[in-house]
């Protein structure tokens, strides 16, 4: 075997180890895309949830800073009430078959999460009503905040006591989200979309609650 020969086996026997070391390169960096991809999306998923938590904290704080009278508190609970109820109802209407399994609002927010029938019914109900989900978490975190302590005024006791609900929101909620979403409540109400009132069926997100009172 000349020396060109060897040389030439050489050269192959040395871009064969260069090959495979670009092969286990190109895995390492395959590798490494990979890990960056999901250390982006753990990064956004846990950035979405502080920003959500973030939101529901302001939310909570919000509620519970609400400087109303008895009378006024009440006015507003007998609105959220209704649309929540109405929502509920709605639901029920549209899901006769599932009626069992949703009691209440709750269970249909629970259940939409990972039921996609249930979800896609939601959404269009949301959308009929012109709510968001931001009404619907503005909306519950009032009931929770409020419900234990407040009573229903019936749509006659409501115009007696107060002749303008938009000029009262508009004027003590402070929080905008908690504002537009209480306006939009009462939007709701007004325009006859809610069917049933409060005592005619039990709390939507709660069993416990006691039927409200007129």
């Amino acid at each position: 075997m000349n020396n060109e020969t060897t040389t030439l086996i050489s050269l192959k026997e040395a871009m064969k180890r260069v090959d495979h070391k670009l092969q286990v390169l190109e895995a390492q960096f395959r590798e490494l895309d990979f890990t960056k991809d999901n250390l982006m999306q753990k990064f956004e998923h846990h950035s979405k949830t502080l920003a959500n938590q973030a939101a529901q904290d302001e939310m909570w704080t919000a509620v519970r800073a609400l400087e109303f009278t008895s009378m006024e508190l009440n006015i507003l609970y007998s609105y959220v009430i209704e649309v929540l109820i109405c929502l509920h109802t709605r639901v029920l209407e549209k899901l006769p078959d599932l009626v069992r399994g949703l009691p209440t609002l709750a269970s249909v927010l629970r259940r939409k999460v990972k039921n996609e029938r249930i979800r896609v019914v939601w959404d269009s109900i949301l959308e009929e009503c012109g709510l968001q989900e931001g009404d619907i978490t503005a909306l519950c975190t009032f009931f929770i905040a409020h419900g234990n302590k407040a009573e229903h005024y019936t749509d006659k006791a409501r115009q007696m006591y107060i002749r303008d609900i938009t000029f009262l929101i508009t004027n003590m909620v402070k929080n905008q989200a908690l504002q537009d979403s209480l306006l939009r409540a009462v939007q709701v109400i007004e325009k006859g979309k809610a069917v049933k009132t409060p005592e005619e069926q039990k709390s939507p997100l709660k069993e416990s609650i006691p039927p409200v009172k007129n």
